[in-house]
């Protein structure tokens, strides 16, 4: 068996990650392996238990909520929202079903400070209204951060508490966690990472998201607690339908083929594995499960660099246990260019502007709006370099010359890239 603290020491300096810890749960055993620091200013030393923010991981926790309140017979899946929260100013045709797969075509990356109350779910909701719509309901997929905060109201109203709270009552009492939190009063208590920026790793001033997007990314724990969630879903079969596929995923990354309910579906070598990415302020996380092999693993990180460090960390670690590796990135193509999709592309709280630049084109990301009061790193610009299919509407881009390709696709209307659909406008 490889010494995996070793294996993760190696492979974390070589990402230029500060601190990050591996925990892996094969068939009841656990193993977890910390390394680094957890703040590059204060030099505290990460250990098997600090916290980390998880991020979008979160996700998965509202809606194993959510389906416990359809197995409860308090709402239905295929319920409209508008039946739950009759003050949501959404499309009324918009179902629970369709925030749980991002499918709702609600421009999902508001991000707007609605305080520290315990109203502030309810604030957010109400400010939906001011939001686009990106498309018609169930006809596509784009990733949606403001479908969950929805989720999370609908916990909160059904339950008659905050979100806080029945994830605390609902998951975190029953599994026994005692490293999970969501509010910064809660992590002070206990040893906490702070993330470093990618560009050159210094530490963020921010640390964490507004506590309105609390459903969608604001969960902060230990490795050792995310893997007893993942182990849930291995063991409890009130959860085995979130597994099963809904949404097919086109951009392929990774090997991210369907969407279940909120849990990714991977194909890696033809082994079916579930879960999810997370991405705070230069913390990153990530969760993969394979199900037929009673295998989870998870990485937790404190920089932009994660993922440089996940992608060989997971193929070791998976061909060890299960014999398949990490899916390759995509590769850039020797193919013409054309000036087709040059233009502005707009969607809440951020603007992608692609140029003409010598021989190629360059994509500028630009924060806007509420996102820019934590946005570490609110411009950034990024190549844009042709991909097979052909036919001039796909490409890959990565973060820098050292990070794996992901890719880029247009159509006549929108940029798909992220996960989102931005309109060209």
């Amino acid at each position: 068996m490889p010494d995996w603290s070793a294996r993760l020491s190696e492979l974390a300096t070589a990402a230029e990650v500060p601190g990050a810890v591996l925990g892996i749960w094969y068939d009841g055993e656990t193993t977890i392996a910390p390394y680094g620091v957890l703040n590059t200013a204060t030099g505290v030393e990460t250990t098997a238990d600090s916290l980390f923010q998880i991020g979008s991981i979160s996700k998965p926790w509202t809606a194993t909520m959510i389906v416990q309140l359809a197995a409860e017979q308090r709402l239905d899946l295929d319920d409209p929202v508008v039946k739950l929260l009759p003050e949501a100013p959404i499309d009324p045709r918009v179902t629970v079903r369709h925030l749980l797969t991002h499918t709702s075509g609600i421009d999902g990356d508001v991000f707007t400070d609605t305080g520290r109350g315990d109203d502030c779910l309810q604030k957010y909701v109400g400010l939906l209204g001011d939001v686009d719509s990106l498309f018609e309901p169930g006809t596509a997929y784009s990733y949606c951060n403001a479908g969950f905060v929805l989720l999370g109201r609908i916990v909160e109203v059904l339950d008659g508490r905050t979100w806080d709270e029945s994830l605390q009552v609902r998951l975190v009492e029953p599994l026994g966690l005692t490293r999970t939190v969501t509010l910064p009063e809660e992590a002070i208590l206990h040893r906490v990472a702070r993330g470093h920026l990618l560009i050159d790793g210094t530490p963020v001033k921010t640390w964490q998201l507004p506590r309105s997007i609390g459903p969608a990314g604001l969960i902060t724990q230990s490795v050792g607690d995310l893997l007893e969630f993942a182990r849930m879903h291995l063991d409890d079969e009130r959860y085995a339908a979130m597994q099963e596929p809904q949404v097919p995923y086109a951009g392929g990354i990774g090997g991210f083929s369907d969407l279940g309910l909120a849990w990714r579906i991977y194909d890696w070598g033809g082994r079916t594995l579930l879960g999810h990415d997370g991405m705070t302020i230069s913390q990153l996380a990530f969760l993969r499960i394979d199900p037929g092999a009673r295998l989870a693993m998870c990485l937790l990180t404190n920089s932009g660099h994660g993922t440089r460090l996940f992608e060989p960390l997971a193929s070791e670690v998976f061909t060890q246990y299960v014999g398949v590796a990490h899916p390759e990135p995509p590769q850039p193509a020797d193919l013409p260019i054309d000036d087709r999709h040059v233009g502005r592309y707009e969607r809440a709280s951020v603007r992608l502007d692609v140029v003409r630049r010598d021989e190629g084109l360059v994509m500028r990301y630009q924060a806007t709006g509420e996102r820019l009061a934590f946005a570490e790193e609110p411009v950034h610009e990024y190549e844009l370099r042709p991909a097979l299919p052909a036919d001039g509407n796909h490409f890959v881009t990565r973060e820098s010359p050292t990070h794996p390709w992901v890719p880029v696709t247009f159509t006549p209307t929108h940029v798909f890239t992220s996960g989102r659909v931005t309109p060209k406008r």
